[in-house]
């Protein structure tokens, strides 16, 4: 079914053995783990019992690294170590990669070292730049503007304006929701946006893709161009909702990735 596209930290209490698997959320560019928060909280609603990590990538959030110096292999190691840390507290034997935007350069790697031990990978809105080439080369306005200004001037790029961020990420958000947005927006490493991606060594497993049809970031025809980057996937879950779809549409996306472990 694949061929064609079609239409933190650890939230759960006492470590035990589980046969859930545990869910892991990894953020996109100029944002850290905390806008996975009303997800979350959602999932641990949901499911209390259902292992949950939301991680920090380096040089975002409580996670040490230097942006000006960050690469794909540094991102991916990282999520690793969060992974086997939590992994091995929470007695989880198996995986979910849930990626958010920028994500999409991190997953892959990722899923690629877990081995067996992934079970699905949920692309919510995500980057895929065609294998050997980088996110400058396939971003679409308005973001194909501000990142290769953002890469030309400097190795760190500052947050986005209040009102620029409101646009581009939280459409149609409350107002509660878009000063979440803002209040959780970082610097961001303009490096990992022009280093080549490599999916040789991403594995067949079932993949999801959760398209945000509002989506002024990532529109739903650029994100159509990206699952076939991918090389398409299981099933696509169209959101009618803006990019942040995690600030949002919580809940729902907590059903999406719920049904699916």
């Amino acid at each position: 079914m694949r061929p064609a596209a079609r239409a933190g930290r650890l939230s759960h209490g006492t470590p035990r053995v589980t046969d859930q698997p545990i869910i892991v959320l990894v953020h996109g560019g100029q944002h850290r783990r905390t806008c996975w928060d009303p997800t979350v909280a959602a999932l641990n609603t949901l499911n209390p019992h259902a292992p949950v990590l939301a991680v920090d990538l380096p040089g975002h959030g409580n996670e040490p690294g230097d942006l000006a110096r960050l690469t794909i292999a540094q991102c991916v190691e990282s999520v690793l170590a969060q992974i086997n840390a939590s992994r091995a507290s929470s007695g989880a034997k198996s995986v979910v990669l849930v990626g958010h935007s920028l994500a999409g350069i991190t997953l892959p790697g990722v899923a690629a070292k877990l081995g067996t031990a992934l079970k699905r990978m949920i692309f919510v809105a995500c980057c895929i730049p065609p294998n050997g080439q980088c996110v400058l080369d396939t971003l679409g306005p308005p973001m194909n503007f501000i990142a290769k200004r953002a890469a030309r001037r400097e190795a760190v790029s500052a947050p986005l304006p209040a009102f620029v961020a409101s646009w581009v990420f939280g459409n149609g958000m409350t107002r509660d929701q878009k000063q979440q947005v803002i209040r959780g927006l970082c610097a961001e490493s303009t490096k990992v946006t022009t280093e080549p991606v490599d999916r040789s060594m991403l594995p067949d497993v079932p993949r999801s893709w959760v398209l945000t049809k509002r989506d002024r970031a990532l529109r739903p025809d650029l994100q159509r161009r990206f699952i076939a980057n991918l090389g398409g996937v299981d099933e696509v879950i169209e959101l009618d909702t803006c990019h942040d779809a995690m600030i949002s549409e919580p809940v729902e996306l907590a059903q999406i990735i719920l049904g699916r472990c």
